[in-house]
């Protein structure tokens, strides 16, 4: 029996469906490769946060990074959430999706003067500064249009966040905020510069934690250093705990406590006397989204088996560039008795690295079958691109018996549109 991520996916007489709609019926009506979102999926997922913090000090800020949307941004704003944007691109998306400026936190290690000056004249609530130079470009800028940038600093804990090395943040090595041992120095130089408001101090040490110890690790050492700036003079009223947790993507993964993450805040910072940032992503929208596609061939290799479908790396990266997994389920409901045999699950983009599963149990797949690729909604459409000139995905959102396209698939005249041949290569009559 095949268990879902999220109460919005589920087998109905035999079909695969997203609420009340068939995904052979969006397959039919929209084709594929094609994300789908539930909308029930990303209330559900609201939710968790919601009860796990009520009654707490707490802001949740909705990373538009795992995945921007306008439809499941709305979605989420109108539940309540702000943004975290790390683009004056997420930035702009946020607003039109109905997040308020004031509910805007902007991040990043490399944000231009340009992004800095919009950020401040949109009256976002706060801008998280990583380095000394963007102290100093921010005061000029800040300076420049007469405001006050009130500013967190990012600290760099150097806490392992025991998760793949290419998505753990808090590492001395890695590239993001200010040295722990270097904080009380930067918020001297903030105090010291003009246009700056040091209201906040920030830490993100990664992303998919599905423990709290590396959580309470991070969070205990901030909370000392949030004592001794105070202590100083430096007026912090804000602590922004940067993502929230991971989620299950294989069958056996735990399941986030949301409970236990919330009293993991509660006794490191929840005496400080300061407002809660917590900016989740992934956790919001994964399990809400699925990668709807087509098998094209079923291929006997000399070894192997190969189920080919329409969709590609360039629709779905997270397996090539992280090793990631994702469940996969046919939309035709197995026997409950059904063979399972190894199957190798690949794209048609010209790399062996376009590659979904290797030798996964999979109950018997035809050509022309759909398949769904499981636990998709954060990194999947938001990363997604034209490679091999494959126009990129589309995008549907689900709401009870209705579904709408959120991001329709470009046709390739459009695609080419984008492009201009310059006139020394133009025919010449």
């Amino acid at each position: 029996m095949t268990c879902f991520p999220t109460p919005g996916f589920h087998y109905v007489d035999g079909t695969l469906h997203a609420e009340g709609v068939a995904l052979s019926r969006i397959a039919a009506e929209i084709g594929t490769p094609t994300y789908v979102y539930t909308t029930e999926g990303l209330k559900a997922a609201w939710r968790a946060y919601a009860d796990a913090f009520a009654g707490r000090d707490v802001d949740i800020c909705y990373a538009l990074k795992a995945n921007s949307n306008l439809a499941v941004v709305r979605t989420l704003a109108q539940l309540g959430a702000g943004g975290d944007v790390v683009s004056s691109g997420e930035m702009h998306r946020a607003l039109a999706a109905g997040i308020p400026a004031d509910k805007i936190v902007f991040s990043g290690v490399g944000k231009t003067r340009e992004e800095l000056a919009e950020a401040l004249r949109a009256g976002i609530h706060q801008i998280n500064v990583e380095s000394l130079p963007e102290l100093d470009m921010l005061s000029s800028v800040a300076v420049e249009l007469g405001v006050e940038a009130p500013i967190a600093i990012r600290i760099n804990p150097d806490v392992d966040a025991e998760t793949h090395g290419k998505i753990a943040t808090g590492r001395k090595e890695d590239k993001f905020g200010i040295d722990y041992g270097h904080a009380s120095a930067a918020y001297a130089k903030a105090m010291a510069l003009p246009g700056l408001n040091p209201v906040g101090i920030a830490v993100h040490i990664g992303s998919q934690l599905l423990k709290t110890t590396p959580f309470r690790q991070a969070f205990g050492k901030l909370a000392g250093l949030v004592r001794e700036l105070q202590a100083q003079g430096v007026p912090l009223s804000r602590i922004d705990l940067g993502g929230g947790l991971g989620v299950p993507y294989k069958p056996e993964d735990a399941s986030p406590d949301y409970p236990a993450y919330a009293q993991a805040i509660t006794d490191t910072v929840g005496d400080l006397g300061c407002r809660v940032t917590l900016e989740p992503g992934r956790s919001l929208v994964a399990a809400a989204g699925l990668l709807l596609v087509r098998t094209i061939h079923v291929k006997e290799g000399l070894h192997r088996r190969f189920l080919v479908v329409d969709g590609a790396m360039n629709d779905l990266i997270r397996p090539a560039m992280y090793e990631a997994w994702h469940s996969v389920v046919p939309v035709a409901q197995p026997a409950a008795d059904a063979a399972l045999d190894p199957v190798d699950i690949v794209g048609p983009i010209c790399e062996t690295g376009d590659t979904f599963a290797r030798q996964r149990p999979m109950p018997p797949v035809a050509p022309d079958d759909l398949l769904a690729f499981l636990t998709a909604g954060a990194y999947g459409a938001a990363m997604s691109s034209t490679y091999n000139s494959r126009p990129l995905v589309a995008e549907v959102l689900v709401s009870g018996a209705e579904y709408a396209v959120v991001r329709r698939r470009p046709s390739f005249q459009e695609s080419l549109s984008l492009e201009k041949m310059p006139e020394w290569l133009s025919p010449r009559g």
